[in-house]
């Protein structure tokens, strides 16, 4: 049984004509009945009494009419699905992030994207660090990640989406709150808050970088997971950290942020994804991120 004969009986079934149903499905008389005879052969029934005034359905037609129809419509969703797929419409793109950094991004690509390809389902993986979100992509354990440039794999290609400052974070009876900007120096001799080193988190090779430029190791005496989890550790005095311009947001009682001296520190944030992935959806994914999240003048 082919799914052109279940064409030719549901024409004939709803016009009750071999003429006009020919001329609907747009062939000749003679290979319609053909069909309607092998289709009726195949089921060992008569599917229509016909004669030369009219023609009706059987029993065995009538009830072999509503099972036919939807098989029909059941294929007719199935390629538009998969031609939806195809253009982009239709399907899964894992996304990795890393929290309070993307709080702002994040839900603005997620609504873009829901409001221009609701067939298309994120499958968003928190607490995935920049360094760790790269290694994923290229793994092809993610589609897409909130990562920091540089991004140097040959096989990934990037897009900036914003740009941050670095700034530092003090509980609100520290000292250092006295001054308007704080020298990455003055931080020397003080207990570091920050994130494990395991984490793979770029922010905290960007801290360990700019104190060692400053001409001190950081001493890190307590970890977190998370920036949310890190500043409610400054504000509770447990220690100073350097954060980053997109976590003023959170705001604790004996919180303090200053900025630093000197030159603004900057990092810059970006969506990547693997030049080789064929995924339609991720591609959709990608053009909404355009609009979403345009590249800023730097």
């Amino acid at each position: 049984m082919e799914l052109r004969h279940l064409t030719a009986f549901l024409a004939v079934a709803e016009e009750l004509h071999f003429g006009r149903a020919a001329r609907r499905l747009q062939m000749a008389q003679p290979p319609l009945s053909q069909q309607i005879r092998q289709l009726e052969k195949e089921l060992g029934v008569q599917l229509f009494e016909r004669n030369t005034r009219s023609v009706r359905l059987t029993s065995a037609g009538q009830a072999f009419l509503r099972p036919v129809r939807t098989v029909l419509e059941d294929v007719g969703i199935a390629v538009r699905v998969a031609r939806a797929a195809g253009r982009g419409e239709y399907g899964r793109v894992t996304v990795g992030f890393a929290g309070a950094s993307s709080h702002e991004a994040l839900p603005r690509l997620t609504r873009a994207v829901r409001a221009a390809h609701p067939g298309i389902e994120l499958v968003l993986e928190g607490q995935t660090y920049a360094n760790a979100a790269l290694t994923r992509v290229v793994e092809g354990k993610l589609d897409v990640g909130f990562v920091r440039l540089p991004v140097t794999h040959p096989g990934l290609e990037s897009r900036v989406i914003y740009e941050e400052e670095l700034l530092c974070a003090l509980p609100s009876d520290h000292r250092l709150t006295q001054r308007t900007r704080i020298p990455v120096e003055a931080l020397a001799e003080e207990p570091f808050v920050g994130f494990p080193a395991n984490a793979g988190s770029s922010l905290r090779d960007l801290v360990a970088a700019t104190c060692e430029k400053a001409g001190f190791t950081p001493r890190v005496t307590q970890e977190a997971p998370d920036s949310h989890t890190i500043l409610a550790l400054v504000a509770a005095g447990v220690g100073v950290t350097l954060t980053l311009t997109s976590c003023r947001h959170i705001q604790q009682t004996g919180l303090v942020y200053r900025p630093l001296a000197g030159e603004p520190i900057r990092l810059r944030a970006a969506l990547a994804w693997r030049r080789d992935n064929p995924s339609a959806a991720l591609r959709a994914v990608l053009d909404v991120a355009e609009a979403a999240l345009p590249t800023p003048v730097l």
